[in-house]
Protein backbone atom coordinates (compact mmCIF):
# COMPACT_ATOMS: atom_id res chain seq x y z
CA UNK A 1 0.00 0.00 0.00
CA UNK A 2 1.20 3.43 -1.14
CA UNK A 3 0.08 6.73 -1.46
CA UNK A 4 0.89 10.59 -1.59
CA UNK A 5 -0.87 13.92 -1.05
CA UNK A 6 -1.24 16.51 -3.70
CA UNK A 7 -1.52 20.09 -1.90
CA UNK A 8 -0.46 23.77 -2.74
CA UNK A 9 0.52 26.81 -0.97
CA UNK A 10 -3.00 28.25 -1.02
CA UNK A 11 -6.63 27.15 -2.63
CA UNK A 12 -7.13 28.11 -6.17
CA UNK A 13 -3.96 26.69 -7.47
CA UNK A 14 -6.04 23.85 -9.59
CA UNK A 15 -5.21 20.77 -7.25
CA UNK A 16 -8.77 19.66 -8.22
CA UNK A 17 -8.84 19.62 -11.68
CA UNK A 18 -4.65 18.04 -11.56
CA UNK A 19 -6.09 15.61 -9.04
CA UNK A 20 -9.18 14.37 -11.47
CA UNK A 21 -6.45 14.59 -14.59
CA UNK A 22 -4.12 12.27 -12.89
CA UNK A 23 -6.96 10.21 -11.63
CA UNK A 24 -7.95 9.35 -14.94
CA UNK A 25 -5.01 9.22 -16.53
CA UNK A 26 -3.83 6.51 -14.47
CA UNK A 27 -7.09 4.75 -14.59
CA UNK A 28 -6.58 5.15 -18.55
CA UNK A 29 -3.29 3.76 -18.39
CA UNK A 30 -4.85 0.70 -16.65
CA UNK A 31 -3.45 1.34 -13.50
CA UNK A 32 -5.45 1.10 -9.84
CA UNK A 33 -5.50 4.10 -7.96
CA UNK A 34 -7.78 5.22 -4.92
CA UNK A 35 -8.76 8.12 -4.05
CA UNK A 36 -9.67 10.48 -0.99
CA UNK A 37 -10.34 14.43 -0.31
CA UNK A 38 -8.89 15.94 2.82
CA UNK A 39 -11.59 17.61 4.98
CA UNK A 40 -15.50 17.97 4.93
CA UNK A 41 -16.13 18.13 1.54
CA UNK A 42 -18.65 16.53 -0.60
CA UNK A 43 -18.28 18.17 -4.33
CA UNK A 44 -14.90 17.34 -4.98
CA UNK A 45 -15.35 13.54 -3.99
CA UNK A 46 -18.09 13.31 -6.45
CA UNK A 47 -16.04 13.78 -9.23
CA UNK A 48 -12.75 11.98 -7.84
CA UNK A 49 -15.94 8.92 -7.62
CA UNK A 50 -16.68 9.70 -11.27
CA UNK A 51 -13.02 9.89 -12.21
CA UNK A 52 -12.15 6.52 -10.97
CA UNK A 53 -15.14 4.70 -11.13
CA UNK A 54 -14.93 4.42 -6.87
CA UNK A 55 -15.89 5.86 -3.74
CA UNK A 56 -13.81 8.86 -2.31
CA UNK A 57 -13.10 8.84 0.87
CA UNK A 58 -12.93 12.03 3.35
CA UNK A 59 -9.77 11.99 5.54
CA UNK A 60 -10.40 14.62 8.13
CA UNK A 61 -7.46 15.00 10.77
CA UNK A 62 -9.67 17.40 12.84
CA UNK A 63 -12.66 14.98 13.16
CA UNK A 64 -11.02 12.11 13.48
CA UNK A 65 -8.79 10.28 15.08
CA UNK A 66 -5.72 9.07 14.13
CA UNK A 67 -6.53 5.06 14.00
CA UNK A 68 -9.78 5.94 11.94
CA UNK A 69 -7.33 7.94 9.16
CA UNK A 70 -5.38 4.96 9.18
CA UNK A 71 -8.43 2.53 8.79
CA UNK A 72 -9.72 4.59 5.88
CA UNK A 73 -6.67 5.10 4.15
CA UNK A 74 -5.86 1.16 4.09
CA UNK A 75 -6.54 -0.43 0.69
CA UNK A 76 -4.78 -2.88 -1.92
CA UNK A 77 -4.28 -0.23 -4.80
CA UNK A 78 -2.46 3.39 -4.46
CA UNK A 79 -3.95 6.16 -2.63
CA UNK A 80 -4.09 9.56 -4.12
CA UNK A 81 -5.20 12.63 -1.92
CA UNK A 82 -6.23 15.57 -2.43
CA UNK A 83 -5.26 18.37 0.10
CA UNK A 84 -7.72 21.05 1.25
CA UNK A 85 -6.95 24.96 0.90
CA UNK A 86 -3.47 25.62 1.68
CA UNK A 87 -0.86 23.10 3.09
CA UNK A 88 -0.57 24.18 6.47
CA UNK A 89 -4.23 26.22 6.36
CA UNK A 90 -6.50 23.96 9.47
CA UNK A 91 -8.74 25.11 12.25
CA UNK A 92 -7.94 27.66 14.52
CA UNK A 93 -5.79 28.46 16.63
CA UNK A 94 -2.92 25.99 14.92
CA UNK A 95 -3.50 24.63 12.11
CA UNK A 96 -5.27 21.37 13.22
CA UNK A 97 -6.98 19.46 10.32
CA UNK A 98 -4.77 20.76 7.90
CA UNK A 99 -3.45 19.03 4.96
CA UNK A 100 -0.14 19.17 6.40
CA UNK A 101 -1.65 17.60 9.76
CA UNK A 102 -3.24 14.62 7.27
CA UNK A 103 0.26 14.21 5.97
CA UNK A 104 1.80 13.98 9.52
CA UNK A 105 -0.35 11.37 10.66
CA UNK A 106 -0.09 9.13 7.55
CA UNK A 107 3.88 9.76 6.88
CA UNK A 108 2.97 10.14 3.36
CA UNK A 109 5.23 12.44 1.03
CA UNK A 110 3.49 15.85 -0.70
CA UNK A 111 3.83 16.68 -3.86
CA UNK A 112 3.11 20.69 -4.22
CA UNK A 113 1.37 22.05 -6.74
CA UNK A 114 2.79 25.96 -7.65
CA UNK A 115 0.20 27.91 -9.71
CA UNK A 116 2.86 29.88 -11.99
CA UNK A 117 0.67 31.83 -14.04
CA UNK A 118 2.31 35.07 -12.21
CA UNK A 119 6.19 34.33 -11.16
CA UNK A 120 8.74 32.81 -12.35
CA UNK A 121 12.67 32.93 -10.24
CA UNK A 122 9.99 33.65 -7.02
CA UNK A 123 9.06 30.12 -7.24
CA UNK A 124 12.38 29.12 -5.52
CA UNK A 125 11.71 31.00 -2.75
CA UNK A 126 7.65 29.84 -2.68
CA UNK A 127 9.11 26.55 -2.20
CA UNK A 128 11.89 26.25 -0.46
CA UNK A 129 9.95 28.12 2.18
CA UNK A 130 7.08 25.23 2.33
CA UNK A 131 9.23 22.60 2.09
CA UNK A 132 11.49 23.70 4.70
CA UNK A 133 8.34 24.89 7.22
CA UNK A 134 8.24 21.57 8.70
CA UNK A 135 10.31 18.89 8.90
CA UNK A 136 7.76 16.47 9.50
CA UNK A 137 6.03 17.03 6.18
CA UNK A 138 7.90 16.35 3.41
CA UNK A 139 7.78 17.93 -0.31
CA UNK A 140 8.95 14.97 -2.51
CA UNK A 141 8.42 17.62 -5.70
CA UNK A 142 6.50 19.44 -7.55
CA UNK A 143 4.04 20.23 -10.05
CA UNK A 144 4.12 23.89 -12.02
CA UNK A 145 0.47 24.76 -13.06
CA UNK A 146 -0.78 27.29 -15.43
CA UNK A 147 2.26 27.61 -17.00
CA UNK A 148 3.19 29.93 -20.20
CA UNK A 149 5.27 29.52 -22.64
CA UNK A 150 8.39 27.25 -23.13
CA UNK A 151 10.69 30.20 -22.24
CA UNK A 152 8.39 30.69 -18.72
CA UNK A 153 8.96 26.96 -17.99
CA UNK A 154 12.79 27.09 -18.29
CA UNK A 155 12.87 29.86 -16.04
CA UNK A 156 10.98 28.03 -13.45
CA UNK A 157 12.22 25.12 -13.47
CA UNK A 158 16.00 26.58 -13.76
CA UNK A 159 14.87 28.78 -10.61
CA UNK A 160 13.84 25.26 -8.66
CA UNK A 161 16.74 23.66 -9.70
CA UNK A 162 19.19 24.41 -6.83
CA UNK A 163 16.24 23.10 -4.26
CA UNK A 164 17.14 19.75 -5.43
CA UNK A 165 13.32 18.79 -5.50
CA UNK A 166 11.76 16.81 -8.79
CA UNK A 167 9.81 19.28 -10.94
CA UNK A 168 7.30 16.62 -12.16
CA UNK A 169 5.36 18.88 -14.82
CA UNK A 170 4.57 22.15 -16.21
CA UNK A 171 0.55 22.17 -16.96
CA UNK A 172 -0.41 25.03 -19.58
CA UNK A 173 -3.00 27.34 -18.76
CA UNK A 174 -6.03 25.98 -20.66
CA UNK A 175 -9.79 28.03 -20.50
CA UNK A 176 -10.80 24.27 -21.63
CA UNK A 177 -10.15 22.86 -18.27
CA UNK A 178 -12.77 25.48 -16.51
CA UNK A 179 -15.67 24.12 -14.28
CA UNK A 180 -18.78 26.01 -13.53
CA UNK A 181 -19.26 27.10 -9.77
CA UNK A 182 -22.11 27.92 -7.19
CA UNK A 183 -22.48 29.33 -3.60
CA UNK A 184 -20.72 26.06 -2.59
CA UNK A 185 -18.62 25.51 -4.85
CA UNK A 186 -18.39 23.65 -7.81
CA UNK A 187 -21.75 22.29 -9.63
CA UNK A 188 -21.96 18.62 -8.61
CA UNK A 189 -20.46 15.93 -10.81
CA UNK A 190 -23.73 14.41 -11.26
CA UNK A 191 -24.86 17.90 -13.21
CA UNK A 192 -22.35 18.21 -15.80
CA UNK A 193 -23.50 16.16 -18.97
CA UNK A 194 -19.99 16.50 -20.53
CA UNK A 195 -18.62 15.35 -17.63
CA UNK A 196 -16.78 12.36 -18.87
CA UNK A 197 -15.31 14.12 -22.10
CA UNK A 198 -14.00 16.70 -19.08
CA UNK A 199 -12.16 14.47 -17.17
CA UNK A 200 -10.88 12.72 -20.74
CA UNK A 201 -9.61 16.21 -21.51
CA UNK A 202 -8.13 16.26 -18.40
CA UNK A 203 -6.38 13.44 -18.44
CA UNK A 204 -5.15 14.42 -22.08
CA UNK A 205 -3.19 17.50 -20.55
CA UNK A 206 -1.95 15.55 -17.39
CA UNK A 207 -0.87 12.63 -19.41
CA UNK A 208 1.06 14.82 -22.04
CA UNK A 209 2.68 17.16 -19.32
CA UNK A 210 3.23 15.22 -16.18
CA UNK A 211 5.90 12.23 -15.34
CA UNK A 212 3.17 9.63 -14.40
CA UNK A 213 5.84 6.99 -13.92
CA UNK A 214 8.09 9.56 -11.68
CA UNK A 215 4.72 10.77 -9.66
CA UNK A 216 4.14 7.04 -8.65
CA UNK A 217 7.79 6.45 -7.70
CA UNK A 218 8.14 9.10 -4.84
CA UNK A 219 4.69 7.57 -2.95
CA UNK A 220 5.44 6.81 0.32
CA UNK A 221 4.21 3.37 1.99
CA UNK A 222 0.74 3.76 4.05
CA UNK A 223 1.07 2.67 7.46
CA UNK A 224 -0.22 -0.35 8.97
CA UNK A 225 -4.03 -0.94 8.30
CA UNK A 226 -6.11 -0.72 12.13
CA UNK A 227 -9.38 -2.79 12.70
CA UNK A 228 -12.33 -1.19 11.85
CA UNK A 229 -14.69 0.67 14.51
CA UNK A 230 -16.63 -1.17 16.81
CA UNK A 231 -20.44 -1.50 15.63
CA UNK A 232 -22.43 0.49 17.88
CA UNK A 233 -24.73 -1.53 20.08
CA UNK A 234 -28.09 -1.70 18.70
CA UNK A 235 -27.55 -0.06 14.61
CA UNK A 236 -30.88 0.33 13.07
CA UNK A 237 -31.51 -2.89 10.73
CA UNK A 238 -32.73 -0.47 8.02
CA UNK A 239 -31.96 2.89 7.40
CA UNK A 240 -33.86 4.83 4.84
CA UNK A 241 -31.27 7.65 2.98
CA UNK A 242 -32.75 10.58 0.70
CA UNK A 243 -30.47 10.63 -2.42
CA UNK A 244 -31.28 12.76 -4.85
CA UNK A 245 -29.94 16.44 -6.69
CA UNK A 246 -31.20 17.92 -4.00
CA UNK A 247 -29.70 15.12 -1.03
CA UNK A 248 -26.24 14.08 -2.10
CA UNK A 249 -24.44 15.32 0.48
CA UNK A 250 -23.25 11.81 2.29
CA UNK A 251 -20.09 10.88 3.55
CA UNK A 252 -18.99 7.65 2.01
CA UNK A 253 -17.76 6.29 5.26
CA UNK A 254 -20.90 6.70 7.29
CA UNK A 255 -22.27 4.52 4.70
CA UNK A 256 -19.80 2.10 5.33
CA UNK A 257 -20.18 2.12 8.62
CA UNK A 258 -23.62 1.51 8.84
CA UNK A 259 -23.71 -1.62 5.97
CA UNK A 260 -20.57 -2.88 8.16
CA UNK A 261 -22.76 -2.81 11.42
CA UNK A 262 -25.10 -5.17 9.55
CA UNK A 263 -27.84 -2.01 8.69
CA UNK A 264 -29.71 -2.33 5.37
CA UNK A 265 -29.93 0.40 3.50
CA UNK A 266 -32.60 1.76 1.50
CA UNK A 267 -32.33 4.77 -1.13
CA UNK A 268 -34.88 7.06 -2.26
CA UNK A 269 -35.74 10.62 -4.18
CA UNK A 270 -37.95 13.00 -2.39
CA UNK A 271 -37.49 14.44 -6.07
CA UNK A 272 -39.26 12.12 -7.47
CA UNK A 273 -41.88 12.25 -4.81
CA UNK A 274 -40.91 8.43 -3.79
CA UNK A 275 -42.87 7.13 -0.52
CA UNK A 276 -40.31 7.01 2.23
CA UNK A 277 -39.42 3.58 2.83
CA UNK A 278 -40.25 1.60 5.77
CA UNK A 279 -37.42 1.53 7.94
CA UNK A 280 -35.80 2.02 11.89
CA UNK A 281 -34.43 5.38 10.66
CA UNK A 282 -34.52 7.97 8.31
CA UNK A 283 -31.58 10.58 7.37
CA UNK A 284 -32.19 13.15 5.09
CA UNK A 285 -28.52 14.37 3.87
CA UNK A 286 -27.73 17.94 2.83
CA UNK A 287 -27.73 19.20 -0.46
CA UNK A 288 -29.34 21.75 -2.79
CA UNK A 289 -33.11 22.03 -1.77
CA UNK A 290 -33.43 26.02 -2.29
CA UNK A 291 -32.59 24.89 -5.69
CA UNK A 292 -35.58 22.55 -6.07
CA UNK A 293 -37.88 24.00 -3.16
CA UNK A 294 -40.97 24.33 -5.49
CA UNK A 295 -40.69 20.73 -6.35
CA UNK A 296 -40.31 19.61 -2.92
CA UNK A 297 -43.27 21.48 -2.10
CA UNK A 298 -45.00 19.65 -4.59
CA UNK A 299 -43.77 16.43 -3.71
CA UNK A 300 -47.32 15.15 -2.21
CA UNK A 301 -46.09 11.95 -1.89
CA UNK A 302 -42.74 12.12 -0.15
CA UNK A 303 -44.07 15.07 2.38
CA UNK A 304 -46.89 12.71 3.37
CA UNK A 305 -45.37 9.45 3.98
CA UNK A 306 -42.73 11.21 5.56
CA UNK A 307 -45.37 12.72 8.05
CA UNK A 308 -46.75 9.48 8.58
CA UNK A 309 -43.03 8.13 9.82
CA UNK A 310 -42.04 10.46 12.38
CA UNK A 311 -45.22 9.01 14.57
CA UNK A 312 -43.59 5.67 14.91
CA UNK A 313 -39.37 6.52 13.29
CA UNK A 314 -36.48 8.64 14.06
CA UNK A 315 -35.65 11.26 11.60
CA UNK A 316 -32.64 13.02 11.41
CA UNK A 317 -31.85 16.14 8.88
CA UNK A 318 -28.77 17.48 8.31
CA UNK A 319 -28.38 21.16 6.87
CA UNK A 320 -30.49 20.69 3.75
CA UNK A 321 -32.31 18.21 5.30
CA UNK A 322 -32.60 20.11 7.88
CA UNK A 323 -34.31 23.08 6.37
CA UNK A 324 -36.52 20.52 4.71
CA UNK A 325 -38.14 19.30 7.90
CA UNK A 326 -39.03 22.53 8.58
CA UNK A 327 -41.99 24.79 7.86
CA UNK A 328 -40.69 27.22 5.66
CA UNK A 329 -38.25 26.93 3.24
CA UNK A 330 -37.45 30.89 1.54
CA UNK A 331 -35.56 30.57 -1.87
CA UNK A 332 -32.91 33.27 -3.23
CA UNK A 333 -36.13 34.75 -5.42
CA UNK A 334 -37.77 35.35 -1.84
CA UNK A 335 -40.86 32.87 -2.82
CA UNK A 336 -41.88 30.86 0.14
CA UNK A 337 -42.36 27.29 0.05
CA UNK A 338 -43.90 25.28 2.48
CA UNK A 339 -41.87 22.35 3.58
CA UNK A 340 -42.86 19.20 5.93
CA UNK A 341 -43.17 21.21 9.08
CA UNK A 342 -41.99 18.53 11.15
CA UNK A 343 -40.08 21.09 13.05
CA UNK A 344 -40.41 24.86 13.94
CA UNK A 345 -38.01 25.93 11.84
CA UNK A 346 -38.09 28.47 8.70
CA UNK A 347 -35.01 28.96 6.32
CA UNK A 348 -34.18 31.44 3.61
CA UNK A 349 -31.86 32.56 0.80
CA UNK A 350 -33.07 35.41 -0.13
CA UNK A 351 -31.21 36.55 3.56
CA UNK A 352 -27.58 35.01 2.38
CA UNK A 353 -24.77 34.98 5.02
CA UNK A 354 -22.12 32.22 5.37
CA UNK A 355 -21.83 29.94 8.14
CA UNK A 356 -18.58 27.90 8.19
CA UNK A 357 -16.75 26.45 10.53
CA UNK A 358 -15.38 22.97 12.56
CA UNK A 359 -18.18 22.18 15.37
CA UNK A 360 -18.21 20.16 18.45
CA UNK A 361 -21.64 18.81 19.29
CA UNK A 362 -22.97 17.86 22.41
CA UNK A 363 -26.61 16.43 21.90
CA UNK A 364 -28.64 17.72 24.68
CA UNK A 365 -30.60 14.87 25.67
CA UNK A 366 -28.57 11.95 25.31
CA UNK A 367 -24.79 13.54 25.82
CA UNK A 368 -23.46 11.93 23.28
CA UNK A 369 -20.44 14.02 21.61
CA UNK A 370 -20.04 14.43 17.69
CA UNK A 371 -17.42 16.15 15.52
CA UNK A 372 -18.93 18.27 12.52
CA UNK A 373 -18.31 21.02 10.17
CA UNK A 374 -20.85 23.75 9.15
CA UNK A 375 -20.88 25.67 5.62
CA UNK A 376 -23.91 27.07 4.67
CA UNK A 377 -25.28 30.42 3.22
CA UNK A 378 -29.20 30.10 4.30
CA UNK A 379 -30.48 32.64 7.17
CA UNK A 380 -32.99 31.02 10.23
CA UNK A 381 -35.68 33.51 10.52
CA UNK A 382 -37.38 31.17 13.20
CA UNK A 383 -36.21 28.19 15.52
CA UNK A 384 -39.28 27.57 17.63
CA UNK A 385 -39.03 24.39 19.89
CA UNK A 386 -36.36 22.37 21.99
CA UNK A 387 -32.50 22.91 20.79
CA UNK A 388 -30.39 19.40 19.54
CA UNK A 389 -27.13 20.42 20.36
CA UNK A 390 -24.82 22.41 22.85
CA UNK A 391 -22.04 23.78 20.27
CA UNK A 392 -18.86 25.07 20.07
CA UNK A 393 -16.21 26.19 17.21
CA UNK A 394 -12.48 24.58 16.52
CA UNK A 395 -11.23 26.19 19.65
CA UNK A 396 -13.84 25.79 21.56
CA UNK A 397 -15.49 28.63 22.03
CA UNK A 398 -18.89 28.46 23.44
CA UNK A 399 -22.06 29.19 20.29
CA UNK A 400 -25.67 29.45 20.43
CA UNK A 401 -27.10 25.84 20.71
CA UNK A 402 -28.23 24.20 17.22
CA UNK A 403 -30.60 22.53 15.50
CA UNK A 404 -34.02 21.28 16.92
CA UNK A 405 -35.62 18.23 18.40
CA UNK A 406 -39.84 17.81 18.49
CA UNK A 407 -40.42 14.16 19.46
CA UNK A 408 -38.64 11.57 17.16
CA UNK A 409 -37.43 14.13 14.63
CA UNK A 410 -34.11 15.89 14.72
CA UNK A 411 -31.94 18.02 12.74
CA UNK A 412 -29.46 20.75 12.33
CA UNK A 413 -26.97 23.01 10.35
CA UNK A 414 -24.39 20.74 11.33
CA UNK A 415 -22.50 17.39 9.10
CA UNK A 416 -21.31 15.01 11.60
CA UNK A 417 -17.82 13.84 10.51
CA UNK A 418 -17.26 11.38 13.32
CA UNK A 419 -18.62 10.32 16.89
CA UNK A 420 -16.08 9.09 19.04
Amino acid sequence: MAGLILSAPSSGAGKTTLTLGLLRALRRAGQPVRSAKSGPDYIDPQFHAAATGAPCVNLDAWAMPPKRLRHLAAGPDPLIIEGAMGLFDGAPPDGKGSTADLARTLGLPVVLIVDAKAMSQSVAALVAGFAGHDPAVRIAGVILNRTGSARHVAMLTRALAPLGLPVLGAVPRSAALARPSRHLGLVQAGEMPDLDAFLDRAAEVIAAHVDLSQLRALMGPLPQATPPPSPTAHPPRRIAVARDAAFSFLYPHHLADWTAQGAEVAFFSPLADDLVPQADEIFLPGGYPELHAARLASSHTFMQSLKNAAQTTGIYGECGGYMVLGETLIDAEGTRHPMAGLLGLTTSFANRKLHLGYRHLRDRQTGTAHRGHEFHYATTLDAQGEALFEATDAEGTPLAPMGLRAGRVRGSFAHIIHTP
